[in-house]
């Protein structure tokens, strides 16, 4: 299973200089920009300050963003501030991860999943056409 974005026709490994290697903290005002006119792979993980179980899920999100830089974008949209958002998605408990691929919801992950499971999700988005 490759982690980086390979090339359609070679195979190879594509380098994307410059991709974040932590979440992106994003808001209501840059949802738009970051995520949902992204023309690639994006990770929204939901969370709030005072959740527990976001902050045990915040080692994985940081972990998955470094080892998938380049191939998925991995933001963080804190739902305390930005209701908004929160609300378009309908996003009742946290942690919640939403999968989004050329600004379109493929998934949503709710809880503290294993970052296994988290991982599959990434992999299986990466890979769609």
């Amino acid at each position: 299973m490759n982690e980086k974005p390979i090339c359609g026709r070679c195979g190879s490994i594509l380098v994307v200089e410059g991709a974040p290697v932590t979440p992106m903290d994003i808001s209501d005002a840059t949802f738009l920009r970051e995520v949902l006119t992204y023309s690639g792979s994006v990770l929204v993980d939901c969370w709030a300050p005072w959740c527990g179980p976001c902050h045990a899920v915040e080692p994985i999100v940081e972990e998955l963003a470094a080892k998938y830089a380049g191939g998925i974008k991995v933001t963080k949209l804190n739902v305390d501030e930005n209701p908004l958002t929160a609300s378009q998605y309908n996003i009742r408990n946290i942690p919640t991860m939403l999968l989004f691929k050329e600004g379109k919801l493929i998934q949503t992950l709710v809880g503290a999943l294993p970052k296994e499971e988290v991982e599959r999700h990434i992999l299986a988005v990466m890979r769609m056409n």
